[in-house]
């Protein structure tokens, strides 16, 4: 279980980032049912590497899915494209 809040904005100022390791599942809508609608889900792994996963996808196709994130807080393709574009998102680290 990470430390870190569950929520990405949560918490005081400056607590620590984000947990990319965190246990993360990746998620598709069923029937357009709207985007956390009976959840079918595709693949697990960190939180880092569902990102990575979503953003390797054509863009017409990352609205599609969502990520379901350790603590059940589930991240909309907004916030997992806000994820990706941080300074400190494991991919950008080499």
């Amino acid at each position: 279980m990470s430390d870190n809040p569950t929520t990405i904005h949560a918490g005081p100022e400056g607590a620590g980032g984000i947990d990319w390791g965190d246990a993360a599942q990746l998620h598709k809508c069923e029937d357009g049912g709207g985007l956390f609608h009976r959840f079918k889900t595709i693949r697990s792994g960190s939180l880092a590497e569902m990102v990575a996963f979503v953003m390797s996808m054509p863009d017409d196709q990352q609205d599609d899915y969502g990520i379901l994130k350790e603590g059940d807080r589930r991240l909309s393709i907004g916030e997992i494209r806000n994820l990706w574009r941080r300074g400190d998102f494991p991919a950008h680290q080499k």
